[in-house]
């Protein structure tokens, strides 16, 4: 087979996952909520007078004034598909699977320029590995923290290749770290250790030679030509509000609300990425439960991990006596990426969520597989027999195509259970509106969408604007949620027409009581087993709660389930307990009401 066949085929194999995960994503309706609602909204912006200049918001700074990740590069990249796809909620999932398609694809040309078709099988192995344990799932979401997730391996990848004297590679390096670190600040740091590296390499080069191949100088004017291009939105809203989001970025990681969790916690959790056969069991026994995959992903035995990082660094020493100097370079950003991830995440303060070192997967996948290009090399490089790598590495592909596939067939879309709360609220509110019950005056109002939610802090409640929106009402927000929201979908209580209440859990019966109020949509999503195993849920959590003296938790159980299940000081088993609860979900009621009736 051609180098150029084989690049192609091996292209197809891993686009064939992604599209047996959209299909299987077509037969169900999906209704997006909290921050996909607010991806969503801002992606319907783009090329409009709203045009967004900065990434989703993060828990920076104080809410409601909080900051916002750093760009909206990845906005822009969704926005085409999606509007090819009518502008649908399932457009933006595939927008995001051609976005990783795109990255997976970019990085098979990497290897291709990099060696030949042993090299390229070598990179699709480690590539289907990496996708097949993140899981279709996590792969067909626009979230901001899996978005760049693929693009990150092109990130190293590149990097990689600058070092190894590919200059070109520059632009796919700025092009890519551009989207990763405008899309989740975890990978700032990753990304500007990884240009820096590959750009003092062009500028050592350079001044050991004197000077400068014509080539190599408009690999580097171009790649800084279009780093300058996908920074400018961000320059512009820096430039035109006060403060910019780069000083509300800078003014909260230099000085945090409270401690960096250290450099102890920082190396652990790496090293539990680390853990190899934790990827592999994980991966082949991994079930339809999110909640169990999810805590998967947030890493293995740092123990063990800790042994692969050890192998890893012995065969990083051994790679200096080969004469392939493409493994010892390879090694080295293995280097600087893992030293990065011990600091970065050392620097993380509150909780160490699972989603904020994902890339650390990758990190590890690509350090054992610089592990054994160097065992190969040392072995052939003694004079043995030549190694069946490209089979090798073909067999890995396959096995994790497979397990891939099987993933895909089995996907959910995001948060499919709040998708169906909101779904089954959607179409009743809608007509409500339309026939203007209540305080509500036909499609021509301006109706403010509020929540009263003791079930999941008002996630259903983004997405419910972001449906009525689709449906062409106006849908508005109160000022407090102006952040998540954006400025232009707030609206003055004064000048609403009326108020949309979505009211979740023990909040139903009060609002029930209210004088000038109209429900108009229920949606109860437990049947009568369910609502047992809630019930039985409910009091064992909560007599472990009073027996660890926690009275402020036991609070939050009936009036604000997740941020109960979020309190780091929580017993052993009541996390998964309360977990369990908001999988099974509460009563939820939609109601039009007067304004300023909240």
């Amino acid at each position: 087979m051609s180098a150029r066949a084989l690049a192609w085929s091996v292209r197809a194999a891993l686009a064939i996952p992604f599209v047996v995960a959209l299909v299987a994503l077509a037969g169900s309706h999906w209704s997006p909520v909290l921050d996909l609602a607010m991806t969503e909204l801002r992606v319907r912006d783009v090329l409009g007078p709203h045009t967004p200049l900065i990434g989703l918001p993060g828990r920076i700074g104080t809410f409601p004034d909080q900051g916002s990740h750093p760009g909206p590069l990845s906005f822009y990249l969704l926005a085409p598909v999606y509007r090819l796809l009518g502008s649908t909620a399932y457009g933006l999932l595939v927008a995001a699977a051609v976005i990783n398609v795109a990255a997976a694809w970019t990085a098979i040309w990497v290897a291709g320029r990099r060696g030949g078709g042993r090299l390229v099988l070598g990179v699709a192995a480690v590539l289907m590995v990496v996708m097949a344990w993140l899981g279709a799932s996590v792969l067909t979401q626009p979230w901001n923290p899996y978005l760049p997730l693929v693009s990150f391996v092109v990130v190293v990848l590149s990097a990689w290749g600058v070092l190894d004297g590919d200059h070109l590679l520059l632009v796919p390096l700025v092009a890519f770290s551009t989207l990763c670190a405008q899309t989740h600040v975890p990978y700032l740091a990753l990304c500007v250790a990884l240009c820096v590296v590959a750009f003092g390499a062009v500028g050592w080069r350079r001044w050991r030679a004197r000077a400068i191949e014509r080539r190599a100088r408009t690999s580097v004017l171009v790649a800084v030509a279009l780093g300058a291009v996908l920074w400018l939105p961000v320059l512009v809203d820096q430039v035109r509000r006060t403060p910019g989001n780069i000083t509300m970025l800078r003014r909260h990681f230099l000085s945090p609300p409270e401690p960096p969790v250290g450099l102890a916690v920082g190396v652990k959790t790496v090293m539990a990425h680390f853990d190899i056969v934790h990827v592999v069991s994980s991966s082949l026994r991994r079930g339809d439960n999110s909640i169990e995959s999810l805590d998967d992903l947030a890493g293995g035995r740092w123990g063990v991990g800790a042994v692969v990082l050890l192998l890893w660094v012995a065969a990083a020493v051994v790679s200096l006596r080969l004469t392939d100097r493409r493994i010892r370079r390879l090694h080295a950003v293995v280097a600087v990426s893992t030293a990065m991830a011990f600091f970065s995440t050392a620097r993380i303060f509150g909780k160490v969520w699972y989603y904020l070192t994902l890339w650390s997967w990758s990190i590890a996948l690509i350090a054992v597989a610089a592990s054994v290009w160097t065992f190969v090399a040392w072995w052939e490089a003694a004079g043995r027999r030549r190694l069946p790598v490209g089979r090798a590495a073909m067999a890995v592909l396959a096995l994790a195509g497979v397990v891939f596939v099987r993933d895909s067939m089995m996907v959910d879309p995001p948060e499919d259970h709040l998708s169906r709360g909101l779904d089954a609220l959607v179409d009743p509110t809608v007509d409500a509106l339309r026939s203007g019950e209540g305080a509500a005056t036909g499609p021509d109002g301006v109706y403010a969408v509020i929540w009263d939610d003791a079930y999941f802090f008002g996630s259903q409640g983004y997405g419910l604007i972001n449906e009525l929106e689709r449906r062409g009402f106006t849908a508005r927000a109160y000022n407090t949620f102006r952040v998540p929201v954006t400025p232009q979908r707030i609206i003055d209580p004064s000048q609403a027409t009326a108020e949309v209440a979505l009211v979740t859990g023990v909040n139903v019966a009060d609002w029930r009581t209210r004088p000038g109020v109209v429900e108009v949509a229920y949606y109860e999503p437990r049947n009568a087993a369910q609502l047992a195993e809630f019930a039985l849920l409910r009091e064992q959590a909560i007599d472990e709660l009073q027996r660890a003296g926690l009275a402020d938790v036991v609070a939050l159980v009936d009036t604000n389930l997740m941020l109960a299940r979020l309190d780091p000081r929580l017993p052993d088993g009541v996390e998964a307990q309360l977990a369990r609860m908001l999988v099974l979900g509460e009563e939820t009621a939609v109601f039009i009401a007067p304004p300023g009736s909240f």
